[in-house]
């Protein structure tokens, strides 16, 4: 149970990864799309796939993707403080609001390809065919009496990569699936389990198709009454209330979400009442990682 405990803490904190880099891959398509992203001329120098730092900042706030520029900054500081873009001549390490060339790094070939990352993207990839098969194995089952949606056996999943080529042997395919769970792709319906070719159910824990908000980095500004947020759980700990008219409420905090960080700091391997303490004790202005929880 010791080992299953540390292995679900890690997948959260892989998972958190993820979900920045899910957020930002959008983001990029969606300023493609916009025409922010385009060649660029500044000194003589022609810069390919770049934007203003000034412009994207304004594009943020005019699509409400942030609520003023302040926070729009700190969220892309966020996206440059995890490889996702960066200053095109990497002579800045900090996004400043000013009219400054910036690059997101799969626009230049120098995102980082680690194995974490690309055990991510094949997760991603293997969901997509999953969701699209017409005789997908996704379905709604139950295990000790309980139902879970879009659910499948550990063996069915195993027989499923050895029957589309994903796999070279059952071997292979259970180092894949478990390899999936630490990374926080997919997990056992009750959390109770680590991956096994058997008839327990296992679901995708990351709904890689649902449209990520930047502002899931929250930025809560205390007022006299505090923060209006209550968090519950332990180790990761969750929002389990959130008062209406709050600061929270006002910055998006949602119920059931997950909290990965506070102020910077990773609280995933914390219980409720450190974190708690994290909150009143820092400054005024709280700001928050959350993990959305899977619909």
């Amino acid at each position: 149970m010791e080992r299953t405990s540390s292995i679900r803490r890690k997948a959260v904190a892989r998972q958190s990864e993820g979900e920045v880099m899910i957020a930002g891959e959008q983001l990029r398509l969606r300023l493609h799309d916009g025409k922010l992203i385009k060649d660029r001329r500044y000194h003589l120098r022609t810069y390919p796939n770049c934007f203003v730092a000034e412009e994207l900042i304004d594009w943020l706030v005019s699509h409400k993707e942030a609520p003023d520029r302040a926070t729009a900054v700190c969220l892309m500081q966020h996206l440059m403080d995890h490889d996702i873009l960066h200053h095109v001549c990497d002579k800045r390490p900090v996004l400043k609001d000013a009219k400054l060339l910036y690059r997101f790094r799969k626009d230049d070939g120098t995102f980082p390809f680690n194995r974490e990352v690309k055990i991510f993207m094949r997760g991603q990839r293997l969901h997509e065919h999953l969701i699209g098969d017409k005789k997908s194995i996704l379905q709604l089952r139950e295990e000790h009496g309980v139902a879970y949606q879009r659910s499948f056996a550990g063996c069915q999943l195993i027989d499923w990569l050895l029957q589309n080529g994903e796999a070279e042997s059952r071997c292979r395919g259970l180092e894949l699936c478990r390899a999936l769970q630490e990374h926080g792709i997919i997990q056992h319906v009750a959390k109770k389990h680590d991956f096994s070719d058997s008839g327990l159910l296992y679901q995708f824990c990351i709904n890689f198709r649902r449209r990520r908000r930047l502002s899931e980095l929250l930025k809560v500004i205390g007022d006299t009454m505090g923060w209006g947020f209550v968090v519950r759980g332990m180790a990761p700990c969750y929002v389990q209330a959130v008062d209406p008219g709050s600061p929270s409420a006002a910055a998006g905090v949602k119920v059931r979400q997950f909290v990965c960080q506070v102020n910077g700091q990773s609280v995933l391997h914390l219980d409720y009442r450190t974190v708690n303490t994290l909150v009143m004790t820092g400054p005024r202005t709280v700001v928050l990682e959350v993990l959305e929880p899977l619909e």
